[in-house]
């Protein structure tokens, strides 16, 4: 729990632009809410590994979607349930069915559709608070603690001089 934790104020203290870190946890929140072996994962991973997003941000928030998922299950069945026995989308899923690719998505599974609804439904809200947030962190809550005694004195040790050196040969390789 700790090293978790660890992790996410590295990301958040890191100098990756919000905007990647934010992508990246709603990335994951779709790849961690719907069932993993889904065909729709396929293009979750994809846009991953093309776009510029945080890998860390990524595997930390598909650890906590994916064990999220497992209590919203009931809520994604009821939500699934409801817009596959929808009468005037009943041709549309017919005709989907029809077409070997949406079969393999198994769209037809109510949790699987709930899910992907709520995820989708939830990405943009979720990316624009996430986005606000870390920037209010940095502007506030780091520049807060850069002006605190005890940062000052870390900050002005040789030790200090000596890892952001390193931190920069690193960042060069």
């Amino acid at each position: 729990m700790i090293r978790t934790l660890a992790k996410v104020l590295v990301v958040l203290n890191s100098e990756t632009a919000p905007a990647q870190i934010s992508l990246a946890v709603c990335l994951s929140m779709v790849a961690g809410l719907t069932p993993l072996l889904s065909l729709h994962n396929i293009l979750v991973f994809f846009l991953v590994l093309v776009l510029r997003v945080n890998l860390s941000s990524f595997i930390l928030g598909l650890a906590f979607f994916t064990t999220l998922a497992y209590a919203l299950d009931p809520l994604f069945h009821f939500i699934g349930v409801k817009v596959l026995a929808f009468e005037g989308l009943r041709g549309l899923w017919t005709s989907l069915y029809n077409i070997t690719i949406f079969r393999l998505s198994n769209f037809y599974n109510s949790i699987v559709m709930g899910s992907i609804l709520f995820s989708l439904v939830l990405f943009i809200p979720l990316l624009l608070t996430l986005n606000l947030g870390i920037r209010k962190y940095r502007e506030h809550v780091l520049s807060w603690i850069a002006k605190t005694p005890l940062m000052q004195a870390i900050m002005a040790s040789k030790f200090y001089e000596y890892y952001m050196t390193l931190s920069k040969l690193r960042s060069r390789l």
